[in-house]
This record gives structure tokens, C-alpha cells and sequence, in this order.
């Protein structure tokens, strides 16, 4: 799950984002609206975490715009200092999907994440699948063949990447940019490495059955072939 942090008190953005990595979500943190919202628009995120008051554009805004403009069906999740039930209101009329009131624990926060993460997305289920594939991201849990596969944190990152763009050819850039966070320092090659560590749990224990991620020289990337 790849999560945005649009939050300017930096201490709290990045305190949130490293718990965030500690419970193997990916983050990506802007400390400025009209940058974060650019970030929305370039990454597909499943949660954004959006703090109402913002410098360069303030959180109201950026949600009426990913919602009636772009047309970004990401959850949000608002943050504010702000405890009146006309701010709250106001930020869930605007396209919000749920509101915290500042300060929080860390427990509730998570606790918010993982019950929007059990909404369907508009455009998706909970499971993914690719052939006999099959990944819940809401258990995590990934099968083949009814058989249980055990994945790393980035290894499942990637599968659940590569199956929400089923058919699609990947680049390298593209696997990189929505796999690993938004700062980190990985090298193309990084990608094949992870693509062999993928094939070896996910296809080369099923002989006899079709592999499911296709190299197409050249470009990238694709699983479950043509859409």
C-alpha cells in the first residue's frame, strides 16, 4: 500500500512516515500543497493523508480538486487542528473519507488507514489475480494454486503493483517510482533483481503452469498479458 503525507509540521510528517515504513507501508511525504497535490497527480496512491491547513494551497482545496477536477479516487484522510463539526463536515462534503483531529496516537491513525484500506477501491476489489494468482490487500495474504506464498515486503509490493496494472507493460522507471518510496536510491537493475526474486516464489515452484510475468525487451514488465 502506497500512502502521501501532505503535512507541513515536518516533525509530525516524517514522525508519521516512519511508522508508516515500520508497518510496511510505503510513504511519500510533501510539507507544501501545491507540491503534494503535484505528487498526487504524478503517483497513483491508495491512501493520502491531508492536513486541512497547508502553505500554497490548503487541504480544502486540494481535495475538492482531486475529487472534481482529476477525478483521483485515492482514500483521504484529513488531518486538522480544527475540532468544530462544521470543519469536519465540510471536509468530508469536499470528498474526504475520513477526518482525525490533531493530536492523535500513532494507534488510531494506523487503525483509520487499515479501515479505509478495507473499502473497495472505486475501481478495484480486494483481490487481485493474475491466472490461478491470487493476492487479498486486506490480509496480505498471496496464493497460487491454492498454495500460500510468503513474500517480502517489497516483493509483495511489487506483485500487488504489477496485478492493479494487469496487462500493462511497466518500465523500470515506472516499477521504481511506485514501489519504492519517493527518496529512495534505486537502480534499474534493482527492478530485474526483484522481478527474478518474484518468478522464483511465484512461478518456478508450479511447474508445469503457465509463467505469469512477461519480459518485454525493450520496455519493461507485464502480468496476466494483454487487457
Amino acid at each position: 500500500m502506497r500512502i502521501l503525507i501532505i503535512e507541513d509540521e515536518k516533525r509530525l510528517a516524517d514522525s508519521i512516515k516512519k511508522g508508516l515504513e515500520q508497518e510496511s507501508y510505503a510513504a511519500d511525504v510533501s510539507y507544501e500543497g501545491t507540491d503534494g497535490m503535484g505528487m498526487a497527480l504524478i503517483q497513483d496512491y491508495d491512501l493520502i493523508i491531508l492536513d486541512l491547513m497547508l502553505p500554497g494551497m490548503d487541504g480544502m482545496e486540494i481535495c475538492k480538486k482531486l475529487r472534481t477536477e482529476e477525478n483521483i479516487q485515492s482514500s483521504i484522510l484529513m488531518l486538522t487542528a480544527r475540532g468544530q463539526i462544521k470543519d469536519r463536515v465540510e471536509g468530508l462534503n469536499c470528498g474526504a473519507d475520513d477526518y482525525l483531529t490533531k493530536p492523535f496516537a500513532f494507534e488510531e491513525l494506523l487503525a483509520r488507514i487499515k479501515a479505509l484500506s478495507r473499502r473497495p477501491r472505486r475501481s478495484l476489489g480486494a483481490i487481485l489475480s493474475a491466472g490461478d494468482l491470487n493476492l487479498d490487500t486486506i490480509s496480505y495474504k498471496v496464493k497460487r494454486a491454492g498454495r500460500t506464498i510468503k513474500l517480502s515486503k517489497t516483493e509483495y509490493a511489487l506483485l500487488e503493483f504489477l496485478l492493479k496494472n494487469k496487462g500493462m507493460v511497466l518500465t523500470k522507471d515506472q516499477i521504481i517510482g511506485n514501489v519504492w518510496n519517493y527518496d529512495a536510491d534505486v537502480l534499474p537493475n534493482t527492478v530485474e533483481v526483484y522481478i527474478r526474486y518474484l518468478r522464483n516464489k511465484i512461478e518456478k515452484p508450479f511447474r508445469g503452469k503457465k509463467p505469469l510475468i512477461e519480459t518485454i525487451r525493450g520496455f519493461g514488465y507485464r502480468i496476466g498479458g494483454r487487457t
